[in-house]
C-alpha cells in the first residue's frame, strides 16, 4: 500500500501487542444487520469493508443485558449460539485480512423499553420511559454483564471492544449532574461520578487480558447544560487509560442535544479541534470522529495533530473501497458521504434496515449483486440525473454499452438544486462524483439531446429517467412578473425581492426558503460562523460546550413565509433525524409559517390566503416575489410515446413517483434495474 498520497492517513499504528495496518477506523454504526440473525449476510458486510482496506471495523452496539438494549430484542452476546453465530463475522473479516472490535452499548435511560434503567430516574426528553434508579447490587449487575459480554466478544474472535462512554448512553449518564442526582459513592462529587466508566474498564481488562484491544468511547463535547467541562474531560481520558484502555474514541454531544453534530448542514472535520485538545494529555492513541468523508479531510485533521486516528462510520456505506481507493490514487473514485441520514439514521430510528442514499448495495450485499453480464446491449437512459445515472454506471460496469441523453448542459438533474442550497454543499461533490464515473465507466454522454422516439429504435433496452417537472397550483395571478418557480430560484435564473412567499412547506419549500436566508458564506464552509450560529463554545469556556448566550445566527438575508395547505406542521414529512434541524434552522432566521393555507390570488401586492374549509381570515401576505413549490408532476412524455409506438422501456425515478425529490429511492431503482438488465 503506497504511503505517499496521504503518509499520516496510512501509516501503521503500533499497539504493542499488535499492529493496525493504517489510522482507518469504521466507527460504529447500527444497521439492524445482527438482528436479522442471518450471519452470513452481516459477515459479507464487514468483511467487503475489511477487504477495502480499513484498519479496524467496529460493530453496531451490542447490548450487555436486556436492560441495556437500545430497543427490546436488540441484538447481544447472550448465548453459546450468540458467540457462535459471531465467530461467523470474526472469520469473515480475518480471512478479508482486516480486524474487528465489538461495541459494547449499555442505552441507560435512552433503551426504549418500561425497564430502562440510569443512575437517577430522569426521564430523557427522547424517550417516552422513566427510567428506575439502580442501588447498589443493580450497577454491581451492570458492571458484571459489560465485563462478561467483553468476554464473550473474545470467545467470539473478535480483536477487541469498545465501550461505550459517550453520546449520552449509559456511562455516560453517571458522568454529568444533568442526569447523575446521586448522593452515594456513585455520584456527588466528579470522582464519584466517574468512577463507573472507570471501574468497567478495569474489570474489562482484568477479565480480557493485555493483548485484547479495549477502546473506550469518551464524550470530548456533551452539548448540554451541565455536561463536562474540558478539565472534567482530560481527568477522565487520565483515568481510563490508567485503568487499562488501549485507545480513546471521540463521541460528540449526546443524542438528546439540539446542535447537529453529524447531518450534512454540519461543516466538515467540525469538531476535530475538540479531541485536538486532549493529545499529549494521555499516553494512549486519540480517534477523531464526526464529517470527517474524504481522505484529504482525514488526512488533514491527523497532520494537523487533531488526533492519532480517525474514526468515518458512514463513509464505509457509501464506499467500502474507501482506504484502497485512497492508497491506489483514485480519491476521485470514492462515492462520497453526503450525511444526508436518509437511507443510515433515518432508517435505524424508523426500525429499518440501513442501507446508503449513495450506495443501495450497504448492507444488501449479499442480495443486490452486479454480476457481469453474459450478454451486452446497447441501453439507452433518457436523463441523467440521479436515477439515469445510477442505472448507466451500474450497467457499464456490468458490461453494457450505455448511452445516456439529456436535453440539460451538464449532469446532474435535480441534484445541481440540492447543491445550491446553504448546507448541502456534499451535493457539489456528488455531481462531480458522478461525473468522474461516468468518464471512468465509458459512457457515451449526450448532452443538449432530447431524443425522440426513432432516434431510441435501435436500442436493445431503452431506460427512462426524465425525472419531474414542477406541479401547477392553478393561483389567480401566478403569471404575474412577481411569481417564480421554485427552478428558477435554485439556478439562480432569477432575482428575488426582500419579502417573500413560498408556496409549499415540503422538502423543496424549506430549502427555498433556506437558500432565500442565506447570503454571503454558507455556515457550513466556515467552523467559525457556524459554531455561533448554533451556540457551540469551547468546553474549557463553558461547561458541554454550550454558550451561554445560546444560538446567534446572522439576520436573514430576506423576510421569508413559508406556506401550505396541508393542515399539519410545516416540516412534518421531512426527513427523521435531520427535520428538526431544518426546522430549527429556519426558526432561528424568522422564517414565519402557516398551515391550513388558501392561496386565493396573487397580485402585485403580494399573496392574498383565506384559512381552513371555510375559508376564514382573508389576509394578504404581503410579498415582493411569490415562489411556487407546490409539488412536481412525473414528466413520462416520451416514456407514453414509447409505449403507443409499441417500444418496451423501464420508468424509474421521478418520471415514475413524483414524490418530492427523492434522491434516495431513484437511486436505488436506477440500481436495482441495472443489476438485472
Amino acid at each position: 500500500m503506497s504511503h505517499s498520497l496521504y503518509p499520516h492517513l496510512l501509516a501503521p499504528l503500533d499497539l504493542g501487542f499488535t499492529t493496525l495496518r493504517n489510522r482507518v477506523l469504521m466507527g460504529s454504526m447500527h444497521t439492524g444487520l445482527e438482528e436479522t440473525k442471518d450471519w452470513p449476510r452481516v459477515a459479507e458486510f464487514y468483511a467487503e469493508r475489511a477487504r477495502g482496506g480499513v484498519a479496524l471495523i467496529v460493530t453496531g452496539g451490542m447490548a450487555p443485558n436486556a436492560e441495556g438494549g437500545v430497543f427490546p430484542g436488540a441484538a447481544g452476546l447472550y448465548t453459546p449460539q450468540d458467540i457462535e453465530n459471531h465467530r461467523v463475522i470474526t472469520d469473515a473479516v480475518h480471512e478479508a485480512g482486516g480486524k474487528i472490535a465489538m461495541q459494547i452499548l449499555h442505552a441507560g435511560r435512552y433503551a426504549y423499553s418500561p425497564d430502562c434503567v440510569a443512575p437517577s430516574p430522569v426521564k430523557s426528553p427522547i424517550s417516552p420511559f422513566p427510567p428506575k434508579e439502580l442501588d447498589e447490587e443493580g450497577i454491581e449487575k451492570q458492571i458484571a454483564d459489560i465485563v462478561t459480554a467483553a468476554t464473550r466478544a473474545q470467545e467470539a474472535g473478535y480483536d477487541g471492544v469498545e465501550v461505550m462512554g459517550s453520546e449520552g448512553y449509559f456511562l455516560n449518564q453517571f458522568i454529568v449532574t444533568h442526569t447523575n442526582k446521586r448522593t452515594d459513592r456513585w455520584g456527588g462529587s466528579y470522582e464519584n461520578r466517574i468512577r463507573l466508566p472507570i471501574e468497567v474498564v478495569r474489570r474489562v481488562r482484568e477479565a480480557v487480558g493485555p493483548e485484547f484491544i479495549l477502546i473506550y468511547r469518551l464524550s470530548m463535547i456533551d452539548l448540554i447544560p451541565e455536561g463536562s467541562t474540558h478539565a472534567e474531560v482530560v481527568q477522565l481520558a487520565q483515568e481510563v487509560e490508567k485503568a487499562g484502555a488501549t485507545i480513546i474514541n471521540t463521541g460528540i454531544g449526546w443524542h438528546e442535544a439540539r446542535v447537529p453534530t453529524i447531518a450534512t448542514s454540519v461543516p466538515r472535520k467540525a469538531f476535530a479541534w475538540v479531541t485536538k485538545k486532549l493529545m499529549g494529555k494521555v499516553g494512549i492513541p486519540v480517534i477523531t470522529s464526526n464529517r470527517i468523508n474524504m481522505p484529504d479531510v482525514a488526512e488533514e485533521v491527523l497532520a494537523d495533530g487533531c488526533a492519532d486516528m480517525v474514526s468515518m462510520a458512514r463513509p464505509f456505506l457509501a464506499d467500502a473501497d474507501f482506504v484502497n481507493k485512497a492508497a491506489e490514487g483514485r480519491a476521485d473514485q470514492i462515492a462520497p458521504c453526503i450525511a444526508c441520514n436518509q437511507a443510515c439514521l433515518d432508517h435505524t430510528f424508523s426500525g429499518k434496515l440501513t442501507s446508503c442514499l449513495v450506495n443501495p448495495r450497504a448492507c444488501h450485499e449479499t442480495v443486490l449483486t452486479y454480476a457481469p453480464t453474459e450478454t451486452p446491449k446497447s441501453i439507452a437512459i433518457i436523463g441523467a440525473g440521479a436515477a439515469g445515472l445510477s442505472t448507466g454506471i451500474i450497467a457499464a460496469e456490468r458490461g453494457h454499452r450505455v448511452t445516456i441523453f439529456d436535453k440539460a448542459d451538464q449532469i446532474g438533474g435535480q441534484l445541481n438544486m440540492a447543491k445550491a442550497i446553504p448546507g448541502k454543499e456534499e451535493f457539489i461533490g456528488l455531481v462531480d462524483w458522478y461525473a468522474r464515473m461516468v468518464e471512468t465507466a465509458g459512457i457515451t454522454l449526450r448532452l443538449g439531446v432530447a431524443p425522440g422516439v426513432e432516434d431510441l429504435r435501435g436500442f436493445d433496452e431503452v431506460v427512462i429517467a426524465t425525472g419531474v417537472t414542477p406541479r401547477d397550483p392553478q393561483i389567480p395571478g401566478q403569471d404575474g412578473p412577481n411569481v417564480l418557480s421554485y427552478v428558477d430560484v435554485l439556478l439562480h435564473k432569477a432575482p428575488v425581492g426582500k419579502r417573500v412567499a413560498v408556496i409549499g412547506a415540503g422538502g423543496i419549500g424549506f430549502d427555498v426558503a433556506e437558500f432565500l436566508v442565506h447570503e454571503g458564506e454558507s455556515p457550513t464552509e466556515d467552523l467559525t460562523l457556524w459554531k455561533t450560529e448554533w451556540g457551540v463554545s469551547d468546553p474549557a469556556r463553558d461547561r458541554g460546550g454550550v454558550a451561554p448566550e445560546g444560538p446567534r445566527p446572522e439576520a436573514p438575508a430576506r423576510q421569508v413565509t413559508l406556506l401550505q395547505r396541508k393542515n399539519e406542521k410545516p416540516g412534518k414529512r421531512l426527513g427523521k433525524t435531520t427535520g428538526w434541524i431544518h426546522r430549527a434552522a429556519l426558526k432561528m432566521k424568522q422564517v414565519e409559517m402557516a398551515a391550513g393555507v388558501n392561496y386565493e390570488r396573487i397580485d402585485e401586492k403580494g399573496l392574498h390566503i383565506s384559512l381552513g374549509e371555510a375559508r376564514e381570515n382573508p389576509t394578504l401576505i404581503e410579498a415582493d416575489t411569490i415562489v411556487l413549490c407546490a409539488g412536481q408532476v412525473s414528466n413520462r412524455s416520451l416514456a407514453d410515446e414509447l409505449e403507443a409506438a409499441g417500444i418496451e422501456a423501464h420508468v424509474i425515478g421521478g418520471a415514475d413517483v413524483a414524490a418530492e425529490l427523492d434522491a434516495k429511492r431513484a437511486i436505488n431503482q436506477g440500481a436495482h434495474l441495472a443489476a438485472v438488465l
